[in-house]
C-alpha cells in the first residue's frame, strides 16, 4: 500500500484537530485542546487503483507561517487547508499559508475546507471570497467536524488527486 503524506493548515482554531479526529476516528469533542507541534494520524483510504494509507500530519495553528513549520511540510503530497466558516479573517490567514506552502514545495493538490458550517447562521464568508477561491483554481468543500458534513468528501478528492499525479 502507498502511503501519502497530507498536512493540516490553517490559523488558530479553526478545526484542523478535529477534522482529523472525525475523519480518522469519526468522533468529535467540544473541548478545545491546541496542538503543540505536531500530531500524526494514519486512515486508509479505498481508491479505485488500490488502497492508499493517509498519513496525516496534524499542524499546530497560528497566524504566521514560522520556520519551524516549514520542515513539517517536506515530503507532504498534499495539504488541507482549513478555514472557519464563521472567522473570515482566518479565510485571508489560510490565502497566506497556502503561498507559502506553494513556495515551499511546490504545486501540490489541495483542498480548502471551509470549517464549522454547522453554524451556518453565524457565517462570516461571503459569495465574493468563495467566487475568489474559485477563480484561483480552489477546490473548496464546506465541512462540519461536529456533524461529520463534508469531511469525507474533503480528504476523498485529495487522495484522488494524488493518486492521479
Amino acid at each position: 500500500m502507498i502511503q501519502k503524506k497530507v498536512c493540516m493548515l490553517g490559523g488558530f482554531a479553526v478545526g484542523k484537530t478535529s477534522l482529523v479526529s472525525r475523519y480518522v476516528q469519526s468522533v468529535f469533542s467540544d473541548k478545545y485542546l491546541t496542538t503543540i507541534g505536531v500530531k500524526i494520524d494514519k486512515k486508509p483510504v479505498s481508491l479505485l487503483r488500490g488502497e492508499m494509507e493517509l498519513i496525516l500530519w496534524d499542524i499546530y495553528g497560528e497566524d504566521e507561517f514560522q520556520k519551524v513549520r516549514m520542515s513539517y511540510l517536506q515530503g507532504a503530497s498534499a495539504y488541507l487547508l482549513v478555514a472557519d466558516g464563521t472567522r473570515r479573517a482566518t479565510l485571508e490567514v489560510a490565502a497566506s499559508l497556502q503561498r507559502a506552502a506553494e513556495h515551499e514545495i511546490g504545486k501540490v493538490p489541495f483542498v480548502l475546507a471551509l470549517n464549522k458550517v454547522d453554524l451556518a447562521d453565524q457565517w462570516d464568508v461571503d459569495r465574493a471570497a468563495l467566487e475568489h477561491a474559485g477563480q484561483l483554481g480552489w477546490k473548496t468543500v464546506r465541512t462540519s467536524a461536529k456533524t461529520g458534513e463534508g469531511v469525507e468528501e474533503a480528504f476523498l478528492i485529495l487522495a484522488r488527486a494524488m493518486a492521479s499525479r
